[in-house]
């Protein structure tokens, strides 16, 4: 694990005009990104955002910093992360930038780098865009400035990777589906796809106006598609985050399907067709249910840290090809490289379509158990998990699971929390346990 000064488990993220997402900084950063990749040969950097307000902001900053240290921008304008990635390896470019803070509230930014291979940077290149972010900004000779340009097939190029992905002998016409943006980057691509590939889309959550990204919507509040597909009476719906990495589904009957339902899906979808190479990867979030489902399968399943970067290390350690976080994070080498919710959404459809079956029967071969989390803030200071009450409550609570459950503790990667969750079979006392635990980190944070 390295000692990053900025950059956490999905870049660098927090509060706009708070340090680090101030313009003077990410300035700095287009500049120190600059020296770094300008060493490997290309001179392009792709640039694309989420539909935030503080994106024209930080994109004209990045690009100042850039092209002080010689490089050029060619921006994309809102694009989900996973299509930066895609347009990052079919352009060759040095890397590509995404400025954009996923799931979090539209008052927060981020940013992001992929490499030429469409994956995220590695560690030792982030370590050397610290290391020159504590000198003093210098700038190329004014031959050697970048340039910027804009991408303006972008969404479309991207629209026709995604359909690409789709098996061409199968069809979604006559399926009613209902899309939620989440007012964020897939607004303009993902109905697009759908309709291309002849649904009939019902869309929320795609009126962008810089401050309702994730507001109410979108894959972390599906209450509203949920409400929607019951009143259309839809096959279902489909939730993306707001930079479109993530999806969560919802069957006809209003059920939600999280990251864990779906990768079963695909996976027992590709075991049907013969075309599953390996195992499966979870992370230490995964619903037991899952584990429990795949051992029937005889898919072998492994669990990996929380984050979709470690899901992806593991993956590439086993060799495997397909791995997702519970919260919606799939990520299907054979496809992409990233998490894409669009091309794991389509993998849905396919099987559904393939099959003859509804969403809901699709799951019906795996039960989740009831998993509680609870979000408790914290000071930031010290570590609630080493204190002796933290300790001792979640050793009472591991008794009274008795074997049949998991509790699990950890430090979010993007903000000050620490996020309790426990396990089992009864969800009246999975409850009761979880916010035991809760308190306890509470008193001592």
């Amino acid at each position: 694990m390295s000692n990053h000064k900025y950059f956490g488990t999905d870049g660098i993220r927090g509060k706009v005009g708070e340090s680090p997402i101030t313009p003077d900084f990410v300035l700095k950063l287009g500049w120190a990104a600059g020296k770094v990749l300008a060493r490997h040969g290309s001179r392009k950097i792709i640039i694309g955002k989420d539909t935030r307000i503080s994106g024209y902001m930080l994109e004209s900053a990045l690009e100042a910093g850039l092209a002080a240290a010689g490089l050029s921008a060619a921006f994309t304008g809102p694009m989900p992360t996973p299509a930066i990635a895609y347009l990052t390896r079919t352009f060759r470019a040095e890397a590509g930038i995404v400025i954009s803070a996923s799931h979090n509230p539209y008052d927060d930014n981020g940013i992001k780098f992929f490499s030429i291979d469409g994956t995220k940077l590695p560690d030792e290149v982030e370590e050397a865009i610290e290391a020159e972010l504590e000198k003093t900004i210098t700038c190329v000779e004014s031959s050697e400035l970048g340039k910027a340009s804009r991408i303006v097939d972008a969404a479309g190029r991207y629209i026709e990777f995604c359909k690409g992905t789709f098996p061409s002998n199968l069809s979604v016409r006559g399926l009613k589906i209902v899309v939620d943006c989440a007012n964020g980057a897939t607004y303009h691509i993902a109905p697009s796809v759908l309709r291309e590939l002849g649904a009939t889309v019902v869309t929320i959550g795609c009126q962008p106006d810089g401050m309702n990204i994730n507001k109410e919507c979108g894959a972390t509040d599906v209450r509203q598609l949920t409400e929607r597909v019951l009143q259309e009476k839809a096959a279902l719906g489909i939730a993306y985050d707001g930079d479109g990495d993530r999806i969560i589904m919802v069957d006809h009957l209003g059920n939600k399907v999280d990251g864990d339902q779906i990768l079963y899906i695909i996976a027992r979808e590709q075991l049907r067709q013969g075309r599953l190479s390996g195992g499966v990867v979870g992370t230490l979030m995964s619903n037991i249910g899952l584990e429990l489902a795949l051992k029937q399968l005889g898919i072998p399943f492994e669990r990996a840290r929380v984050g979709d970067r470690y899901v992806l290390e593991k993956m590439q350690e086993k060799g495997w090809r397909m791995g997702a976080e519970n919260s919606g994070h799939v990520i299907l080498l054979d496809k992409t490289t990233t998490g894409d919710g669009i091309i794991a959404g389509l993998q849905v459809l396919s099987a559904m379509v393939g099959n003859n079956m509804s969403l809901h029967d699709l799951c019906s071969g795996m039960k989740l158990l009831p998993q509680i989390l609870v979000n408790v803030r914290f000071s930031g200071a010290g570590n609630p998990l080493e204190s002796d009450a933290v300790v001792n409550a979640c050793r009472e609570v591991e008794t009274a699971l008795a074997g049949r459950g998991r509790v699990l503790l950890r430090k979010s990667g993007t903000e000050p929390l620490i996020r309790v969750m426990v396990e089992g079979e009864d969800e009246e006392q999975v409850t009761r346990l979880a916010h035991c635990i809760a308190d306890a980190v509470k008193a001592a944070g």
